[in-house]
């Protein structure tokens, strides 16, 4: 048995954790940058950072104008911020968006970027600590950030091990004011990457496990999320998956449906989870053509039959689906197939699979 697993984000985990161990905070600095969008103020989250920080007696700056799908404009203001303030570490509240957003700011606080996506970041990125409010992306345990690519009209990831959060901070409670939409394309986002994750040229055994514990935990709350109803429980089951998921693609990277997907969110307005979500059933119709036992293995993970099964667990919870031209689906596809994802698949996805794939799912 050969594998690699790299993950060196301290995890700490609990009711009321950020406040409880303000300790934590004290040994990055005199000075933080939060990272934020506006919902922190409404949850808790930012009040209970703020109330770490000054029991420590550091002081913080917050910068709450991270938009969904977070712009180099917007990363670029926040590293002005930074270098302005005098930032030594940064904190970052919210969902992807904050999160991957943060480790753009950490490294140009430091680091002059002309092309963000094609520069060669340096180690030399300031610290981070991140608390997650939805349970999602994973950006808190992942060395990825990623943002809006007008250039090439899609999204884009940046990469390296720098990016890791030194602690996470990981308290289900920021969850309970959250739109439905928003908790279950979060959700569907987790089992994406966990799918995705085993089906990596770079899954392992160490990978794999996770994975499924993921998986078997978010296949638990699928009646929660169909209902609409959770429980404290609920949200700190959701978000421990999540970040167990993140833990998978931090080691295996994501596939075929994240390359699809960027599509479906730059030109159409999905939110990331909704977009991975309308793609991964038919994703495994084709993966069950070509790899069956593999595929039947994830499905089987996840709690699932076959592909039909799982679109119909999904069906509900995604409602009316988008209708796209078939012109649009084919330069999608297009797209899709030179994406760096595609080739991460042990499963062969060209571009006529991929557009079968788009058909399929959101085709008009």
């Amino acid at each position: 048995m050969q594998f690699q697993y790299y993950m060196p984000v301290r995890l700490v985990c609990g009711r009321d954790c950020v406040r409880e161990r303000a300790d934590l905070f004290s040994g990055f600095g005199k000075k933080a940058l939060i990272v934020t969008g506006k919902s922190s103020a409404k949850n808790g989250a930012l009040a209970d950072t703020e109330a770490a920080l000054s029991a420590n007696g550091q002081k913080w700056l917050v910068y709450d104008s991270i938009p969904p799908n977070p712009t180099v404009a917007s990363v670029r203001e926040g590293g002005r911020l930074a270098r302005g303030f005098g930032a030594e570490f940064v904190v970052a509240i919210g969902g992807g968006s904050p999160m991957d957003a943060a480790k753009a700011i950490a490294m140009l606080a430091k680091q002059e970027a002309e092309d963000i996506f094609s520069y060669s970041a340096t180690g030399d990125v300031l610290p981070m600590l991140h608390i997650p409010t939805t349970a999602g992306t994973g950006s808190e345990v992942t060395p990825y950030a990623i943002l809006t690519n007008d250039e090439k009209e899609t999204k884009t990831s940046i990469s390296n091990p720098a990016y890791f959060p030194k602690i996470a901070f990981l308290d289900g409670k920021y969850m309970r004011g959250l739109p439905q939409s928003t908790t279950v394309y979060t959700a569907v986002d987790a089992m994406s990457h966990a799918m995705e994750g085993m089906l990596s040229v770079r899954a392992g055994a160490l990978t794999d496990a996770l994975a499924r514990e993921s998986l078997r935990i978010l296949h638990g709350e699928l009646p929660a999320l169909a209902k609409g109803e959770y429980t404290d429980g609920d949200r700190d089951a959701l978000l421990y998956a999540a970040t167990l998921a993140g833990m998978v693609i931090a080691n295996t990277g994501t596939c075929a449906v994240h390359s699809m997907g960027y599509s479906l969110t730059y030109f159409h307005g999905a939110p990331h989870g909704r977009a991975n979500g309308l793609l991964l059933p038919e994703f495994f119709a084709v993966c069950e053509e070509k790899s069956p036992a593999r595929a039947k293995e994830i499905l089987h993970a996840a709690g699932f039959a076959s592909h039909k099964e799982f679109a119909e667990a999904l069906a509900p919870l995604l409602g009316k689906r988008e209708a796209i031209a078939d012109d649009r689906l084919r330069a999608y596809a297009r797209k899709a197939s030179v994406n760096k994802n595609i080739k991460n698949c042990s499963v062969f996805f060209g571009e006529e699979d991929l557009y079968r794939v788009l058909k399929r799912s959101v085709g008009g």
